[in-house]
């Protein structure tokens, strides 16, 4: 029943109901007095829509967090002449007690409730609303639907000091379920009488106790000729059992599988068991032993099992008791047993830890149920990504991202999912993955960060978020990526490899995007928790990449988005500036990182005054002759110091330095600038230079952005011409060639 994900494109059924989930109001529904969800009178739905409805919001509910949950969505499907319901799939904390009373009416044919631990037995009853349809029913894991609440004594009082206690409820049988064929009990809570509660049924055909100890299943036989399929996963079985189970003549599927690791187990499997299956249970095409321990060699020589084109002809078998199979088996299972190493396996399909098809198959026989099993096999697959090549790609790839979604709250799940998706997504299987489904890996690496703060799921999830293209293949989750990421960022215990990861996205993140995304990630605390960040680096006074890129992320971010270079000054941005200068004056990187970004806050004429005092513009002045990055630093001081100039003489408030002494520096810096130079800078306009040209009041800044544009439409040409013919810089610099005030060597370079 678990959703597999899927590479194809959604149908037309699958977005439309996703709409509408995410639009109830404004499509299928009103509010009533503000709060309850009512059906619009006039819409019908037949149960091919709202089983469709029901379950995808399920899945909505568990593994979109955008995703908000309604008090009264199963309200909407009371009413059966309205709405149809037959086949619903319900799972975990999503559904209490009164979402099924409300469906109560419905003619259900198939209901599974998988760990719903919110469900009592108040539910039991409204089961019984459903007994005369019902055909498929699961309860695994529903671990308290057998519990009721017990209300001692009348006295109010006394109720406050003993609060309700929960009784088991005994007489509940499924007595009058006349049509129930498929029975999963998974995990069903002690003390609840199974032979007495099944009795009732008369004919069954599939019946999981899943993790139920039962010392006697003789009661099994009553439905010898009816029961195709049994499932004792987990059950210390006994001779008693092995003998109930080989008169079930007609099983086709038989799982006596378990988990080696959860308990001791006295049952050891001999030949002799394995015999008595195959002489038996002549229909069985299934057949799962995973975690047994055998307790004598059931192998045939090792000579004879080496020889030979690989075989799944049961007269080949590796196995011995297998020979006796009249044809291959559809599935075994010896996941976590010698077995699977053998040979010639009489299986199509087998789940075991010796390659790769055996452990997806593992993992995909696992999944819904035993993520204690999934996690283990997940692991391995882990190896086999990180150190071989994975052939099956995509389909480890969906295997993966359904155990991840299913188990949003398995830890071991989530770390071991989390790690085989950085294999899986890396650069050498790109070729392989469509946009859909690198989307889903998003969708679940996200998942993860949001319900995870423990570092090896966060470091994991960080890298293999670093496999993407970003910011593109991040755009359509953007918002939350950056929420997530700034979350790390600003807990106060940080893992060094984790905060670096995290800025080295974050700084991707806002690189090369438009200016909306800018400002909103701005006012989400992007600026302040760099700055943050920063602080804390040099506090430690160590510069290294996280410091580096900060500055980077900063000068990303506030790169035509004024509110952002305000924050920047507002949280004391410039001191932090003057204190990196001065703590690390031979780190270059830092300091082309950080006058790219004062150039960003100089473009802001409304800002532009608080950087004219004399210690700011004396920096500037003295960075003019830095050799730091090749032009760079030099470059971006210049374009600082432009920037003020072109405010005039009236806006120079200081007396030190004089203004006409730092423009004798500015033209000495440009003039001393390799015009080919290679750069280390990306422009996405030349509008903040192009504003510099038709103006009388600067010549040097005049000058200095003619320099710019020059040097990068020489080197760049095939990048720059185009956009700065768009941008209309032509008639401006014909324009600047006629003008009196510009400089000779000004005019020679913009002709």
């Amino acid at each position: 029943s678990l959703k597999m994900a899927s590479d194809s494109p959604e149908s037309l059924m699958t977005l439309c109901t996703d709409f509408c989930l995410r639009n109830l109001e404004g499509t299928l529904c009103y509010l009533l007095d503000n709060e309850t969800l009512r059906l619009h009178p006039d819409i019908f739905l037949p149960s091919e829509i709202c089983d469709k409805l029901v379950n995808e919001y399920v899945e909505l509910v568990k593994t979109d967090s955008i995703f908000e949950p309604h008090e009264s969505f199963f309200t909407l499907f009371s009413d059966p002449r309205s709405t149809r319901l037959a086949r619903i799939h319900l799972r975990e904390q999503i559904v209490q007690d009164q979402d099924l009373e409300a469906i109560r009416k419905q003619d259900l044919v198939e209901l599974y409730l998988t760990n719903c631990e919110k469900l009592t037995a108040k539910s039991l009853q409204t089961l019984v609303s459903f007994s005369h349809t019902l055909i498929s029913l699961s309860l695994f894991g529903c671990c308290n639907i057998f519990y009721e609440e017990e209300n001692p004594g009348g006295c109010e009082d006394d109720c406050l000091v003993n609060p309700t206690r929960q009784v088991l409820v005994k007489d509940f049988t499924f007595e009058g379920f006349s049509r129930l064929r498929f029975l999963n009990l998974g995990r069903l809570i002690e003390g609840v009488n199974v032979e007495t509660l099944l009795r009732p049924l008369a004919s069954l055909a599939a019946l999981d106790l899943s993790g139920i100890q039962l010392n006697d299943v003789g009661f099994l036989t009553q439905w010898k000729d009816s029961l195709v399929s049994l499932v004792l996963y987990n059950m210390d079985l006994s001779e008693e059992h092995i003998q109930v189970i080989a008169q079930l003549h007609k099983l086709r599927h038989l799982d006596i599988s378990r988990d080696h690791l959860s308990s001791y187990y006295k049952f050891k499997l001999t030949r002799r068991v394995l015999n008595l299956f195959v002489e038996n249970l002549l229909n069985l095409t299934s057949l799962d032993i995973s975690g047994h321990t055998m307790l004598e060699n059931c192998t045939i020589p090792s000579m004879e099992e080496k020889m030979g084109q690989t075989s799944i002809e049961p007269a080949k078998s590796s196995i011995a008791p297998f020979r006796g199979l009249k044809r291959p088996l559809q599935f075994l299972g010896l996941f976590e047993t010698s077995l699977c190493r053998l040979t010639h396996i009489p299986a199509y399909k087998v789940s075991g830890d010796k390659n790769e098809e055996q452990v997806l198959n593992a993992i995909e026989a696992y999944t819904e149920h035993r993520p204690e099993i999934t996690s283990r096999a997940i692991n391995l697959l882990f190896d086999i990504a990180r150190i071989e090549r994975c052939s099956q790609l995509l389909r480890a790839l969906q295997l993966v991202i359904t155990a991840l979604k299913c188990h949003k709250d398995d830890k071991n799940i989530q770390v071991t999912g989390s790690a085989a998706l950085f294999y899986l997504t890396n650069s050498e299987y790109r070729m392989e993955q469509s946009v859909k489904l690198r989307r889903q890996v998003i969708q679940v690496v996200l998942n993860g960060m949001e319900s995870y703060q423990e570092v090896t799921v966060q470091r994991n999830c960080c890298l293999t978020l670093c496999n993407f293209s970003i910011p593109e293949e991040l755009e359509f989750q953007y918002r939350r990526v950056n929420e997530l990421l700034l979350n790390i960022l600003n807990q106060s215990r940080q893992d060094e490899s984790i905060q670096r990861i995290a800025v080295h996205l974050c700084n991707a993140l806002v690189c090369q995007v438009d200016n909306d995304h800018k400002e909103a990630v701005g006012k989400m605390g992007f600026v302040m928790t760099m700055l943050k960040l920063i602080q804390k680096k040099l506090a430690d006074k160590t510069c290294d990449q996280v410091m580096e890129f900060s500055w980077s992320a900063l000068w990303n971010i506030t790169d035509e988005t004024p509110d952002n270079c305000e924050m920047f000054l507002n949280y004391s941005g410039m001191k932090l500036f003057l204190e990196c200068l001065k703590e690390f004056p031979e780190k270059q990187e830092l300091h082309r990182n950080m006058l790219g970004l004062l150039g960003n806050v100089a473009e802001v004429k409304e800002l532009r005054p608080q950087l004219m005092t004399s210690q700011f513009i004396s920096v500037f002045s003295n960075l003019l002759e830095s050799k730091a990055d090749g032009i760079e630093v030099s470059y971006n001081a210049c374009g600082v110091l432009s920037h003020i100039m072109f405010d005039g003489p009236e806006a120079w408030g200081i007396c030190e330095p004089h203004r006409e002494e730092v423009v004798k520096r500015m033209w000495a810096a440009i003039q001393s600038w390799d015009i080919n130079s290679r750069r280390n800078i990306n422009y996405r306009s030349f509008e903040p230079i192009l504003r510099l040209l038709p103006q009388g009041i600067s010549p040097v800044s005049q000058h200095w952005a003619t320099w710019a544009l020059y040097n990068l439409v020489s080197v760049y040409p095939d990048k720059y011409c185009p956009l700065l013919i768009k941008e209309g810089g032509i008639p401006l610099l014909k324009d600047m060639i006629k003008m009196a005030s510009a400089r000779q060597e000004t005019k020679e370079m913009a002709r």
